[in-house]
């Protein structure tokens, strides 16, 4: 019985750290999609100009090189950026921005439409 709840705490730590991390990860990466899509842009503008310089220098890898590099290291500070994150303890529901990872109950409004204010006065016969 004890030994059944002494890992508890820690099983549990281990995954609300695990959940976190993949969170952030998550969201580090759909952000630089959607919201980073001109340093994208920038990114593969510098990436084809990089694989024609190195087209003299490898002529059958330069492309898979500079591609390669620029995935990994796009990747590598998505990786970095979760896991500092997740480090510091911040967790995504308590940043602001992230409103749509909070668990905020929705209050649900009544329909108001446009010919509302012509015809809701009116009554059927």
């Amino acid at each position: 019985m004890q030994m059944s709840n002494q890992n508890t705490w820690r099983d549990s730590y281990l995954l609300s750290m695990t959940k976190s991390f993949l969170i952030w990860n998550l969201t580090l990466t759909v952000c630089f999609l959607v919201v980073g899509f001109p340093l994208v842009v920038i990114l593969m503008t510098v990436g084809v100009l990089a694989a024609v310089v190195l087209q003299s220098v490898f002529p059958a890898s330069a492309i898979v090189l500079v591609s390669s590099g620029m995935l990994g290291v796009t990747l590598s500070c998505i990786l970095f950026s979760s896991i500092i994150l997740t480090l510091k303890g911040v967790h995504p529901n308590e940043v602001k921005w992230l409103g749509w990872l909070q668990d905020n109950d929705k209050v649900t409004r009544r329909a108001l439409y446009a010919s509302c204010p012509l015809t809701c006065s009116i009554t059927q016969y």
